[in-house]
């Protein structure tokens, strides 16, 4: 390994981990334009960081690599950043990334680049409820309205966990909090996250919170990354959530919402670099497996905000990475 990168594989002491999360949080900041730059930052993570340059986010599960989104850097910095990367970690797994990404990937190392999911960014200056497939959010809504809810921004507070393990014991994955994909709900560094409850009667039943995204020093869009809504009151409460929290982006003039990640929602034609096999694979466990996750409810849920749909991908040595996608279902705890 050169003396201008390295691996933060291994305990640090604390003086130099504030360092280096400073380090990566102004690199965020100014790069961080991924709908998962923000989750980076989430606990578990290591990092492969080039100084004056920017790093890879990556998580390890039985002796892998998973690389999380695009490298957080300046475009022109991307593909030296996973050359170095690669030159350390020769055999890691890349997860939801985008098409530069691949494209590189595959063209210099010869790497599968198979869509993972599909994600939509809602353009807010033009937002409305009008169209027929936002009725059912406009009936969420006159619904909630009815039922009496309140929604009201406000900062992190105890009724998110309380919501959140009686939310969790009603969903597949019972009793286990999805990570990496879905940074916890509890992290250390939270600036710039925005937190919207549903009350009724005056007690919180259901949350959305927004991670920020960042473009050249700027805020340019959330994503909606933690929801939980009490039993009683699951029936559209989300939809209702998001379009007040919409409303209010608008009007503080942020250009976007990112939707973030439907997982296994795949467009129809394969491309070049992908993998038929695990396509096919992929295809399946949605079809059939939906009780290890709500794929197709949350393809349903997400589609309603009629956004502009953007593929992403994970990458991959092999044809069939049977194993590292094993391992990182495991590594989620989807499975």
């Amino acid at each position: 390994m050169s003396d201008q990168a390295f691996a933060l594989d291994r305990p640090i002491n604390t003086s130099i981990a504030h360092l280096d999360m400073a380090r990566r949080v102004a690199c965020l900041k100014q790069f961080g334009s991924h709908s998962m730059a923000f989750s980076t930052m989430q606990p578990d993570m290591s990092y492969f960081e080039v100084p004056g340059m920017g790093y890879v986010a990556y998580a390890r599960h039985w002796g892998m690599r998973f690389a999380l989104a695009d490298p957080v850097c300046a475009p022109h910095h991307r593909e030296m950043l996973l050359d170095r990367f690669l030159a350390e970690y020769p055999n890691a797994m890349f997860v939801q990334v985008s098409k530069p990404v691949v494209d590189h990937l595959h063209r210099r190392y010869g790497y599968y680049g198979t869509q993972f999911g599909s994600e939509s960014k809602v353009d807010l200056a033009n937002w409305s409820l009008r169209g027929a497939k936002k009725q059912v959010i406009r009936t969420a809504i006159n619904q909630a309205r009815n039922q009496g809810i309140e929604i009201r921004e406000t900062g992190f507070n105890s009724d998110a966990k309380r919501i959140s393990e009686a939310w969790i014991r009603t969903r597949r994955c019972k009793n286990n909090e999805i990570r990496f994909l879905i940074r916890p709900m509890l992290i250390d560094y939270r600036e710039g996250t925005r937190y919207f409850y549903a009350y009724h009667h005056g007690e919180a039943v259901g949350f959305v919170f927004f991670d920020p995204i960042y473009q050249n020093g700027k805020l340019i869009s959330y994503v909606p990354n933690i929801s939980r809504s009490s039993a009683n009151f699951k029936q559209g409460l989300w939809y209702a959530l998001m379009v007040h929290a919409m409303e209010v982006f608008k009007a503080e003039g942020v250009p976007y919402l990112d939707l973030g990640l439907v997982p296994l929602m795949l467009a129809d034609g394969v491309e070049p670099q992908e993998s038929r096999l695990l396509r096919s694979t992929m295809s399946v466990i949605r079809e059939r497996m939906d009780f290890l996750y709500n794929f197709k409810g949350l393809e349903f849920a997400k589609s309603r905000f009629q956004g502009v749909v953007e593929k992403t991908y994970c990458c991959h040595r092999n044809a069939m990475p049977g194993l590292a996608m094993f391992a990182m279902f495991r590594l989620t705890r989807i499975i």
